[in-house]
């Protein structure tokens, strides 16, 4: 029996997804929805869906498996009209959100009608948003969360994996409480604190302009995260609440202490409060995906010659290896200059590290 599935919201994740389904089973009949119709015309367009769906009402009672790809508080409201319509029995619905307590909360009123609802965190994702930017190999190697509740059957849970084995993810198992503690520790927390940076610093810009320029370096490297959706950390925040707001006054115990000790001028737990961190950084793995979208960059050493960057970009072209940026870190007059150069996954940079070493470029890596 062909399978029906329905992807709503179709953006860089829900696009990925569909194409890792339609890569494993080709047979299936993939339908997209999306409030945005151009995005619909472009994923028809692109071969990631079959199918335009125009409403929900449409599509959603024939469907066999439903993937809610959209914003926390989107997704609520989408499972909201999904609890109206006559749903096919056995149907799985599942989400990508990057909070579950309250998404699985919403859900699970859907098993009264005969529906399997499993919460869904996929912990991919790129620079590049639209459905113009899915690929299928978005999900390798990366984790993704399932949270099923008691009700779901393990036969249920087996069944979501197997549609979504195409893309190569790990797949861990977790309540939703405990993903949002985590996922706000390792995810939520950071977002917050690169944003109050950006705001601390652009505050200082407002007086000394110079500030700003000093900033375009390494301190927009570090705060990269705080360029991400403003509505969808809105909604992250607000539904994570429970879980940010204690962490929040760890994070600012921290910030107090560290402040003590430089008022007491403490070398020595100013030494430790580094150290420390140092050493637990360093034992994080290096080669795997996790909560934060992992950047994949690879460090050029260049001369200062006409051409040599087209040269890099020739030689990464002629091994079709595509660049999500390229920047020139440093480049004057008769010293060395550094190209960074941004991929999209592990697998490009080792290759495009490879060639560039035979022609003879100097490459490194920050980790």
């Amino acid at each position: 029996m062909t399978r029906r599935l329905l992807v709503v919201g179709l953006g860089l994740i829900g696009g990925s997804l569909a194409l890792a389904v339609k890569n494993s089973y080709p047979e299936t009949i993939i339908m997209g929805y999306d409030v945005n119709k151009k995005a619909c015309k472009l994923a028809k367009s692109l071969q990631i869906i079959d199918e335009i769906v125009e409403s929900l009402a449409e599509e959603a009672p024939v469907a066999d498996m439903i993937i809610i790809s959209a914003p926390v508080e989107s997704t609520i409201n989408i499972i909201e009209q999904l609890k109206s319509l006559p749903l096919k029995q056995g149907a799985i619905v599942t989400d990508v959100g990057s909070t579950k307590a309250s998404v699985v909360a919403a859900g699970n009123p859907l098993f009264n009608k005969g529906v399997y609802f499993i919460g869904g965190h996929p912990m991919a994702g790129s620079h590049k948003t639209g459905v113009e930017a899915a690929r299928e190999r978005l999900f390798e190697n990366a984790f993704y969360i399932l949270t099923p509740t008691d009700e779901v059957p393990s036969s249920k849970l087996i069944e979501l994996q197997d549609i979504l084995k195409g893309t190569k993810a790990k797949f861990i198992q977790l309540d939703p409480v405990t993903h949002d503690r985590y996922a706000g520790l390792i995810s939520h927390l950071p977002h917050i604190i690169a944003s109050g940076l950006v705001h601390q610093v652009a505050k200082a810009g407002e007086k000394d302009a110079m500030v700003m320029e000093l900033a375009a370096g390494g301190f927009r490297d570090i705060t990269r995260i705080a360029s991400a959706s403003p509505s969808m950390w809105r909604d992250i925040l607000l539904h994570n609440k429970e879980e940010l707001l204690p962490m929040l006054k760890e994070w600012k115990a921290v910030m107090t202490q560290v402040e003590d000790m430089l008022q007491r001028a403490d070398e020595e737990q100013i030494y430790s409060f580094f150290s420390g961190a140092k050493e637990s950084r360093d034992l994080l793995p290096s080669k795997k995906r996790g909560a934060l979208m992992p950047f994949y960059d690879l460090f050029v050493d260049i001369p200062d010659h006409p051409g040599v960057i087209s040269d890099v970009t020739a030689i990464l072209a002629e091994e079709r290896i595509s660049l999500t940026n390229i920047r020139i870190i440093e480049a004057r007059e008769d010293i060395m200059g550094v190209l960074r150069l941004s991929f999209r996954s592990e697998e490009d940079l080792t290759l495009a590290k490879d060639k560039l070493n035979r022609h003879l470029y100097d490459t490194y890596e920050v980790l």
